[in-house]
């Protein structure tokens, strides 16, 4: 698996991605013998088992329900059929001549129409080659009419009327109904073969056919003229005719007609040919809408309008375009052409398949191997291999894969996205944009929106958060202005947690003393000597404050710590922090009035004035590790006080009601400790023995103490 485009839409190689032109016989046996001892080759993983073929591979066809893949190729000419969940090939079976082109008459790969190189039709089933018919000229390509079960064959060569012919085959009758007969411009005389069966060398011919089988089943078919004519098969009649746009260089040569595509809807047809110019047309309007150059000049063999099966408000992808020529695969834009993404193999391209529904697109090349290439941004993997989806996340989440969807920068992904919910959508007005643009990307349970939209939405939804995010951004500015200034002082330059930085860089400068202490103690500089000069030096600040990981932790204000919060003081018991202190509400004039009327109160006056002289203690933090309570003395000293300047006078003129709401009631403890409930006692009476007791031992004095000296128990009471 490697990336083969690495732009904007990445596109991944799963198989093929060796393919080359082929060896030369003793050439590839030589290499074969050396690949024996390559270990890459010897652990390669293959996503579809032989999926090649000894020369190349010319046909690719997807079956309707998306679990088989038919492919035609050579030397020999031979058909292989993979089937898709076992990822191996079911069958292989080979054939008389080189295939041309095949359809798939049933969803399976049980009913197959090939179109042979040597005039013949071959109808395949799972046993064989069922039947086979000669056509009457070569033919081109095959375009199958399910309503009438036609099988129409654009031929080369004109008949006795000079004109082009689509051999109609009736599969329900089992034979060939009246031509339609297409103006190809006559038989060419003057060439050799001029008036035989097949037509002159420059004679012209059907080059391919399309018709609209999910609209009003029109045919079209494209000639060497450079015209496409519109058949209707309910009236056996032409319809219409879509002539060459006028060239602007008049030498250019004749335009072909070599792919022709309906879009789903059957007013748009889109025109390749055989100078590598595509048209876009509406049916209503005989001028093309659309101009489109493939680049390389070669002629156009496969056009495809890549859309969904079924429209649902979950898909987002814009419609695309494909189109092929035998060096590039491009996929772009049909409201304006502008590219996409686009595939160069290294071999010539014959046929390309899109596997609907997905991102996968198989090809058939002139290498050995048949090339499978993944878009992811086109649509997830098929369900035969939704593994993929997973190999190329862990691909572009890989900031050291050169592989990656843009290297070394994995981590800005969604850094531009806004992940939303169907409700918040709803909240900003945004629910009409589900599924119908590419604004709203779909991902688990809501959508990702562009940060922008999502801002602007936000504003338009709510004028008042205009304000706020203008002082926001205000503010923003000027911190950005004062970080320039000049500091005395390290600190962290930090937003927001700025206790935590500080505490962190305070560890630093700890461990870098320390470091410092270490190098001193063995000599000086030897360990920086021994160190290799290659290692990259620790450039400071390079912790947590330098890792870009946690650069949001110190600049988002949604990442704040809140250190008054319950659950920071839960998390961190011993951490102090600085809540500020209530100050106690003052008196207003009236109370202090009413106090100054009461008797008495010119008493205190001196002792509130001496308090408030007094000098006011820090308040410690009650820590035996703080510094303030070192300082502080462990015993109280004690100091003099006037009996007067106790609070009885204040308390006696209190009321008693003030007073009575201070005391504190004293709560006896039960005994019971809070049972509730009933409870059983039973009084069973018995006889108490009396026990004898032992006579106690005689009490020595020991008062050798003499009676002026003080005891040291506190009881002075216990030798009276």
């Amino acid at each position: 698996m490697k990336l083969s485009n690495q732009s904007e839409v990445p596109v991944y190689t799963i198989s093929g991605s060796n393919t080359a032109r082929p060896l030369p016989e003793w050439l590839a046996r030589r290499r074969k013998r050396s690949l024996k001892n390559d270990p890459e080759y010897a652990n390669r993983v293959e996503l579809l088992q032989d999926f090649e073929f000894e020369e190349a591979s010319q046909c690719v066809r997807v079956s309707e329900d998306g679990e088989w893949v038919m492919s035609t190729g050579t030397y020999k000419p031979q058909i292989h059929t993979h089937h898709l969940p076992q990822l191996s090939l079911s069958w292989a079976r080979h054939t008389d001549a080189l295939n041309t082109t095949f359809l798939l008459l049933s969803s399976d790969y049980s009913k197959s129409l090939h179109l042979q190189s040597d005039r013949s039709l071959q109808f395949h089933t799972p046993g064989g080659c069922h039947y086979t018919t000669r056509l009457p000229r070569y033919g081109r390509d095959l375009v199958y009419d399910r309503q009438s079960t036609e099988a129409l064959v654009p031929s080369v060569g004109v008949n006795q009327d000079g004109m082009g012919e689509v051999f109609r085959l009736n599969l329900e009758m089992g034979r060939y109904m009246r031509s339609f007969e297409i103006d190809v411009g006559g038989d060419d005389f003057t060439s050799a073969g001029g008036g035989t069966l097949q037509g002159g060398i420059n004679t012209g011919a059907v080059n391919t056919g399309a018709i609209a089988e999910e609209s009003h089943n029109l045919l079209a078919f494209g000639t060497t003229l450079g015209t496409v004519e519109l058949w209707d098969p309910r009236a056996k009649g032409r319809a219409g005719i879509l002539l060459p746009p006028t060239q602007s260089v008049p030498d250019e040569g004749r335009h072909e007609i070599t792919a022709l595509e309906f879009h789903r809807s059957g007013l748009t047809l889109g025109t390749g040919s055989s100078n590598g110019l595509i048209h876009l047309y509406d049916l209503r309007s005989p001028v093309p809408l659309l101009k489109k150059d493939q680049g390389y000049g070669f002629p156009v063999h496969t056009l495809k309008f890549l859309q969904p099966s079924s429209l649902t408000r979950e898909q987002t992808m814009e419609p695309k375009i494909l189109s092929s020529d035998k060096k590039i695969i491009k996929i772009w834009d049909p409201r304006d052409g502008s590219p996409w993404t686009s595939v160069e193999p290294a071999v010539d391209i014959n046929s390309v398949a899109w596997c609907k529904d997905s991102g996968m697109i198989l090809t058939a090349n002139e290498g050995r191997q048949q090339h499978a290439f993944f878009i992811p941004q086109l649509g997830p993997a098929p369900k035969w291999c939704s593994f993929l989806d997973n190999l190329v996340e862990e691909m572009a989440e890989d900031p050291n894969d050169p592989n990656a969807f843009s290297s070394g920068q994995a981590s800005s992904v969604y850094d531009n996205y806004k992940f939303l919910t169907v409700p918040q959508l709803r909240t900003l007005n945004l629910e009409h944009l589900i599924g119908r643009t590419n604004l709203l990307r779909p991902y688990m349970h809501g959508y990702f929106v562009a940060q922008r939209l999502y801002e602007e939405a936000r504003l338009i939804t709510n004028p008042y958060v205009w304000e706020e995010e203008r002082a926001k951004r205000v503010k923003e500015k000027i911190d950005k202005e004062r970080e320039s200034r000049i500091r005395g002082k390290k600190k962290a330059a930090v937003k927001v947690n700025k206790k935590l930085a500080d505490r962190l860089l305070a560890i630093e400068e700890k461990n870098e003393r320390k470091r410092a202490q270490r190098v001193l103690q063995k000599g000086g500089d030897e360990e920086m000597v021994d160190a290799p000069a290659s290692a990259p030096a620790e450039k400071p600040g390079q912790g947590l404050l330098g890792d870009s990981r946690f650069a949001k932790l110190f600049e988002d204000e949604d990442f704040a710590v809140d250190e008054a919060s319950h659950e920071f003081k839960l998390l961190n018991p011993s951490t102090a922090t600085d809540v500020p202190e209530k100050k106690e509400r003052g008196l207003t004039a009236v109370e202090q009035e009413e106090i100054d009327e009461v008797p008495g109160s010119s008493s205190d006056d001196s002792d509130s004035e001496s308090e408030a002289e007094r000098p006011v203690k820090e308040k410690s933090s009650g820590k035996i590790s703080t510094s303030s309570y070192k300082r502080t003395n462990r015993s109280q000293q004690p100091r003099m006080q006037v009996s007067s300047s106790s609070g009885v006078g204040s308390t006696r003129d209190r009321s008693f009601g003030s007073r009575a709401q201070n005391m504190r009631t004293k709560q006896r403890p039960s005994r019971r400790g809070g049972v509730v409930g009933e409870r059983e006692m039973t009084f069973t009476p018995h006889v108490k023995s009396k026990q004898s007791r032992a006579p106690a031992p005689p009490v020595r004095d020991t008062s050798f103490k003499a009676k002026e000296r003080r005891s040291a128990s506190g009881n002075t009471f216990r030798k009276m």
